[in-house]
């Protein structure tokens, strides 16, 4: 079966590697480990990003270092997180930004603008949709 016009992954430019790791793990709890090495005839250095269990919404990634000669200024993702509050703490304590603080969108739930070590831009959301 092929899935067509969805979201199915993403990717993570980054100048210091271990540095974006280390914050993804540290606020997010991914895991990322290195999948693809050049000097076994890869074509680049790759990490895969788990973001959590297949039987959760959600999508995997991956992350690469951000080369001179296609850098990508972004692809916005957001993030669902359960504390808004918790996470925004959690970024800060990581060397991440918060460039728009918490905000409530009505009957979605309250989200802020975040950048990450490497200058990637990134949303937060806590839900507060009831469940059906």
């Amino acid at each position: 079966m092929t899935i067509q016009n969805r979201v199915i992954h993403f990717e993570i430019q980054a100048d210091n590697i271990e540095r974006a790791k280390t914050f993804y793990k540290n606020v997010f709890g991914w895991k990322i480990d290195k999948i693809m090495k050049k000097e076994e005839g890869e074509m680049m250095d790759y990490w895969g990003i788990m973001t959590g269990s297949d039987k959760e919404p959600g999508i995997n990634g991956g992350m690469y270092e951000r080369p001179e000669d296609n850098i990508l200024n972004t692809y916005d993702c957001t993030i669902g997180v359960a504390d808004i509050d918790k996470a925004i703490d959690t970024v800060k304590a990581n060397g991440g930004i918060i460039k728009k603080e918490k905000m409530e969108i009505s009957g979605v739930g309250w989200f802020a603008n975040a950048i990450d070590t490497e200058g990637n831009k990134f949303g937060l959301m806590q839900s507060t949709r009831k469940e059906k």
